[in-house]
């Protein structure tokens, strides 16, 4: 599934995969950046909790980015059939940015998937705006989403498990609280069964701010793991055995700190500036 193509006359939006467990009280930066990037006093968010079951996520991010400014609004997605809803095809189509809270990415993909929400989703970041997300509303925003997996260091044949995501971009696949849950394994199992992607590894309370020209920024606390895949010349995945390590050569691994950038479509790294 491909990104919805911009016109002539339009620039997307960016693309703001969070890494979860938000720090939204003394300093919450990357909250922040993204309430200035959706307007500011004159923002209208529109928040979709779909991936948690628990009643209060939407009103509570309502609550917190009103106390910033401007308007927020969550909209209770929780069946397949509330995407045909005709308000909130509208609340949606009116918002200056969206925002898709945590949970289980499983419940993101098996009721938004192919629906007119997700489909406007896509066309409205193509028409410029923003769309964020935090944990599994981070993994669900690429082609290809990482639906599960075993943590650890080591890639191996069962390390991932993968479900169809949004289809915001397909330059990369997404792992969230990546250091905390020590990831990395999981993250290049997934990119052994294509590595046409690159892999971002982000920690919590940190996003990847991946603008229109394709450039990332750090955004954050923690840091992202940029896995590139991009002069590999072996993998194993397509004969290893059940719960087989993966042998991957010529995989390249950068570290990026708040302020450091990675651009998507070159590969090329950027430390922060001065």
């Amino acid at each position: 599934m491909c990104p919805s193509p911009v016109s002539d006359t339009s620039q997307r939006g960016y693309v703001i995969p969070m890494g979860g467990a938000l720090n939204k009280r003394r300093h919450p930066i990357v909250l922040q950046r993204f309430h200035e990037l959706a307007g500011g006093d004159d923002s209208r968010i529109l928040i979709i909790p779909t991936a948690s079951e628990l009643e209060e996520t939407g009103p509570e991010y309502v609550t917190f980015f009103e106390k910033m400014g401007g308007r927020a609004i969550s909209i209770p997605v929780e069946q397949r059939e509330d995407c045909l809803k005709e308000d909130i095809l509208e609340n949606l189509a009116s918002a200056s940015a969206v925002f898709i809270t945590g949970g289980n990415q499983l419940r993101l993909s098996t009721i938004l998937g192919g629906t007119p929400v997700a489909k406007m989703i896509r066309k409205l970041n193509a028409e410029g705006i923003h769309i964020a997300g935090t944990s599994a509303g981070a993994a669900i925003m690429s082609e290809h989403m990482i639906a599960g997996g075993r943590g650890g260091p080591t890639p191996t044949e069962d390390g991932a498990t993968m479900a169809p995501g949004l289809g915001l971009t397909n330059k990369v696949i997404i792992d969230q609280h990546f250091r905390q849950r020590n990831r990395l394994g999981r993250l290049m199992s997934a990119l052994s069964y294509n590595p046409f992607v690159c892999g971002l590894g982000i920690d919590e309370d940190t996003a990847a701010f991946i603008g229109p020209d394709g450039e990332l920024e750090v955004v954050g606390s923690g840091g992202i793991t940029v896995v590139d895949p991009s002069n590999l010349v072996y993998s194993s995945m397509h004969d290893a055995r059940h719960q087989d390590v993966v042998t991957l050569i010529g995989l390249s691994i950068h570290i990026l700190g708040p302020g450091a950038r990675f651009n998507i479509d070159t590969r090329e790294v950027f430390p922060p500036r001065d």
